[in-house]
C-alpha cells in the first residue's frame, strides 16, 4: 500500500520558518520523483518544489525560490519542505505526492498523494 504522510505544519508569524516533512512508502517505481504542493482556500493546487530520485536535484517553482529548500534522505523516503521568511500568503494545505519519473509541478501528473498538513502564517 502506498502511503505518503505529511507532517509539521501549524500556525507560525510572518518571518519564520518552518520544516515539513513527508514519509513515503510501499511505492514500486524504479524512479520516481515527490513533489510538493499547496493550496490555499479558493485557489488552485500550485507545484512549489520537486525532487526526483534519479539526480537528487531540487527544482522549485520561481514563485517560492530562494525561501523553499527541499532535501531528502534514505533515497526519497523522507522527503523534507523548509520554508523560511514566511509570509500571509504561504498559508495552505502542504501536500506531498510521488509520481514515477522525473519531478513536475502540474498536480495531474502525480499518482499518490498524501492528506496534507495545515501552514498558517499570522501576520
Amino acid at each position: 500500500e502506498v502511503q505518503l504522510v505529511e507532517s509539521g505544519g501549524g500556525l507560525v508569524q510572518a518571518g519564520g520558518s518552518l520544516r515539513l516533512s513527508c514519509a513515503a512508502s510501499g511505492f514500486t517505481f524504479d524512479d520516481y520523483a515527490i513533489g510538493w504542493f499547496r493550496q490555499a482556500p479558493g485557489k488552485e493546487r500550485e507545484g512549489v518544489a520537486c525532487i526526483s530520485s534519479s539526480d537528487g536535484s531540487p527544482y522549485y517553482a520561481d514563485s517560492v525560490k530562494g525561501r523553499f529548500t527541499i532535501s531528502s534522505d534514505n533515497a526519497l523516503k523522507t522527503v523534507y519542505l523548509e520554508i523560511n521568511s514566511l509570509k500571509h500568503e504561504d498559508t495552505a494545505v502542504y501536500y506531498c505526492a510521488v509520481k514515477p519519473g522525473y519531478g513536475s509541478f502540474d498536480f495531474l501528473h502525480y499518482d499518490y498523494w498524501g492528506q496534507g498538513t495545515q501552514v498558517t502564517v499570522s501576520s
